[in-house]
């Protein structure tokens, strides 16, 4: 963080006392420009893509590690990184800032799998980088934006780099689609696969980048850095954030969702700095092997405003039925609305049908419990109906 920056925090956090000054800086769904702790690993993924220095595509890389292991901030990071650092007419790789570039383009393009879930976004995902002109979102069928792909990159000199994260999830298009949609533009392209897992069928000769998870002292460094110019100074101590890191076993999702929960829990209380209590609260409000908040993020702005309402309503040892009447009655959709999006969003995992206890007519209802840091999401997310 530079010197200005640091001053100007310190500074801004005297006003009102706030806990979270930079909510951004904490946030466990915001990345930052460099990863901490994750240099060996960038190396692994910069040697995968080495023929792109000499104006060659690299072959398909998949890039693996468990939750909350920074897979995503490490694509993001080095991707803008290319694009940005090595964009200058004279150098081998550019972006679309390069009219006029007679040289070699090859542009890195980042699709997240959570906002991609039908062809036409994913095309209009990969044009929106390579497009001189803004994509349109309606109007255009997804045979055209198909062609406009095509054009954009049938040149000698046109490739891409195509990062598709989160492939192996539920809501993503899986990674064979993505293949096919690629299809006519095969030669122009290269992919890289970010996940938990591998794609299906993927060869043990294919390379393969993979993420351990957090060791604790890069996990203090990681929670360090986003208190240092998230929160306000001196509101944390170095013996909390060591907690924290201990607790979290590695996954910075985690960490950093409870951390943002315990300030929110702190300003409410009307605190000037995070205390035990406050971090023992946000600890039980994060599930072990929970979904990450992004996910439900990523969702439809109806779907999260139930998920929000179902928090604030809440959900423990209710019936499905009694639970979806009542958001219901905070907002313009109906019972069995709610219910559908209920059971959908279960199906999905992000919330978990948990059975209850017969009722008279020997019938065993089920209540829907939250899988995701709910502190953190309702901060977050929308805003209650109820509200």
């Amino acid at each position: 963080m530079e010197l200005q920056e640091r001053i100007a925090r310190r500074r801004s956090s005297r006003t009102g006392r706030q806990i979270i000054v930079e909510r951004d800086h904490l946030s466990p769904v915001v990345h930052r420009p460099e990863p901490v702790g994750r240099g060996p690993v960038l190396e692994q993924l910069l040697d995968a893509l080495e023929s792109v220095f000499d104006g060659e595509l690299p072959p398909p890389v998949s890039v693996v590690g468990p939750a909350g292991s920074g897979t995503s901030a490490i694509v993001t990071a080095l991707f803008d990184a290319l694009n940005e650092r090595l964009s200058e007419p004279t150098r081998t790789i550019g972006t679309t800032t390069r009219a006029g570039s007679t040289g070699p383009v090859t542009w890195f393009v980042y699709v997240d799998g959570r906002r991609v879930e039908s062809a036409f976004a994913f095309y209009r995902a990969v044009l929106s980088v390579l497009a001189s002109d803004p994509v349109p979102k309606s109007g255009v069928g997804t045979d055209e934006l198909c062609e406009r792909l095509y054009e954009r990159l049938d040149r000698p000199n046109h490739r891409a780099v195509i990062g598709i994260d989160h492939h192996d999830e539920p809501e993503a298009l899986a990674y064979d689609r993505i293949h096919e949609l690629l299809e006519p533009v095969a030669d122009s392209v290269s992919t890289v696969a970010v996940g938990q897992t591998v794609p299906d069928d993927w060869g043990d000769e294919q390379p393969t980048v993979p993420v351990p998870a957090y060791r604790h002292h890069e996990l203090v460094d990681v929670v360090t850095d986003r208190t240092s110019s998230g929160l306000a100074a001196g509101a944390i101590d170095h013996e909390s954030i060591r907690d924290v890191a201990t607790w979290a076993d590695g996954n910075a999702h985690d960490a950093l969702a409870a951390l943002f929960g315990a300030g929110v829990l702190a300003t409410d209380d009307g605190s000037d700095r995070i205390e035990s209590q406050h971090l023992e609260t946000a600890w039980a409000d994060v599930p072990e092997d929970g979904v990450h908040l992004d996910r439900v993020l990523s969702l439809s702005e109806t779907r999260q405003r139930v998920l929000s309402d179902l928090v604030a309503v809440g959900s423990v040892e209710r019936p499905i039925r009694e639970v979806a009447a009542e958001i219901a009655d905070r907002s313009s959709l109906t019972a069995g609305t709610v219910k559908r999006f209920l059971y959908e969003l279960a199906d999905r995992g992000i919330i978990e049908r948990v059975p209850l206890p017969a009722d008279g007519s020997g019938r065993r209802p089920s209540a829907v419990v939250p899988r995701f840091p709910t502190i953190a999401f309702q901060a977050l997310g929308p805003t209650t109906n109820g509200d």
